[in-house]
């Protein structure tokens, strides 16, 4: 089987996306589903686990809104995982038809490691999802890894309190600040869940590896390097949507230009080392 992903644009690109409901949270499937988006459609949505255990009564709703499949496997024996092999069987079953151009597996599980391997064997693209303790190699072992602490929704802001009638002004609630992990380093508060520091030296190497003789490297080209070496590497884990704002929040590190795109269209966004 060759590849079926390369001439593909985002809107005809086949994936399936296959959650571990063990090690997924109901809470990151809305911005799941919009990450998964940019990479194609969702032609098959399954969610694999025991959903006659308590443990999973979070999922029911969640799986009504958003359409996904559940696909019930009994623990057969205590202390032993069925539901990992289920999806693995699932997962080649859907690979050997042919039809599909990426997998999403949703997991924090380091047994799906071989399983997304075998996937890119196949010449399948493979996009992981899972939280900041997935171990390395199920990371590594994908094409791109997006963290689920970044796609949670936003808290509900706390609403002011209101004035009372017989003592004035009520003094507004002073809750705890809840801040998003994307949110964190623009915030000033980095969680344990969060790196602390943008990795300036691995963009570096990026961008030389990528730079013409003159220096100056498509962002893009920049971008598609640190997915390949760092498949887990994502802007939004530092506070910032885009590549070129992280760039721009270290200027004594590096120069961004627009320059007009080779057809005519839009802008190209180039980079460069400072200094």
């Amino acid at each position: 089987m060759t590849s079926r992903n390369g001439s593909k644009t985002i809107d005809t690109r086949r994936l399936a996306i296959l959650i571990d409901a063990d090690n997924a949270q109901p809470s990151v499937i809305g911005g799941l589903l919009d990450e998964v988006a940019k990479y194609g459609t969702a032609s098959v949505r399954r969610i694999y686990g025991d959903f006659t255990s308590t443990q999973q009564s979070g999922w029911k709703k969640v799986l009504l809104q958003h359409s996904i499949q559940p696909m019930q496997q009994f623990a057969y024996t205590s202390g032993k995982n069925a539901t990992d092999s289920t999806l693995i069987i699932d997962a080649m079953d859907l690979m050997y038809t042919g039809r599909f151009d990426g997998f999403c597996l949703v997991s924090s599980d380091s047994d799906f490691t071989r399983l997304a391997q075998r996937l890119r064997e196949e010449g399948l693209t493979v996009y992981g999802f899972g939280e900041r303790k997935t171990p390395d190699a199920f990371v590594q072992a994908c094409d791109k890894f997006v963290y689920t602490e970044v796609l949670r929704a936003e808290p509900v802001p706390t609403p002011v309190a209101k004035k009372s009638a017989s003592k004035g002004v009520a003094k507004k609630a002073t809750p705890t600040p809840q801040v998003q992990p994307a949110k964190a380093q623009a915030a000033g508060v980095t969680p344990a869940s969060t790196p602390t520091s943008v990795p300036v030296d691995l963009i570096r190497q990026a961008i030389d590896q990528a730079s013409d003789e003159s220096g100056w490297a498509n962002l893009g080209a920049v971008g598609n390097y640190l997915n390949k070496v760092r498949p887990d590497f994502d802007p939004r884990l530092y506070g910032k949507k885009k590549l070129s704002d992280l760039l721009k929040m270290h200027p004594a590190a590096f120069r961004l230009e627009e320059r007009a795109a080779p057809d005519g269209q839009g802008k190209v966004v180039f980079v460069a080392l400072a200094g």
